[in-house]
């Protein structure tokens, strides 16, 4: 397991499995980071990982997940008329 020069954070061959041991450490580390308010696509970055399997992975450590954020897109509400 290689370090990533921006971060110092463990960073795994992508499409390389990580099983056993190596994964159990990782996916305490991404809960744990998850948890303190990192966003999956940050974690998925730091780690070299695909989104998908970050968000498997804490899926798998059952952790919480938070929803998207941001504004939701809704349709705008047609005008209405009023008669008179």
């Amino acid at each position: 397991m290689a370090r990533n020069p921006d971060t110092g954070q463990p960073s795994y061959a992508k499409g390389a499995r990580v099983t056993g041991e190596s994964r159990d450490r990782l996916q305490a580390e991404l809960k744990r980071r998850y948890e303190a308010g990192a966003s999956i696509r940050t974690l998925a970055q730091e780690t070299g990982r695909s989104y998908g399997f970050v968000h498997n992975v804490l899926v798998e450590s059952q952790v919480r997940l938070r929803g998207r954020g941001g504004p939701n897109r809704r349709r705008a509400a047609p005008a209405s008329t009023s008669s008179g």
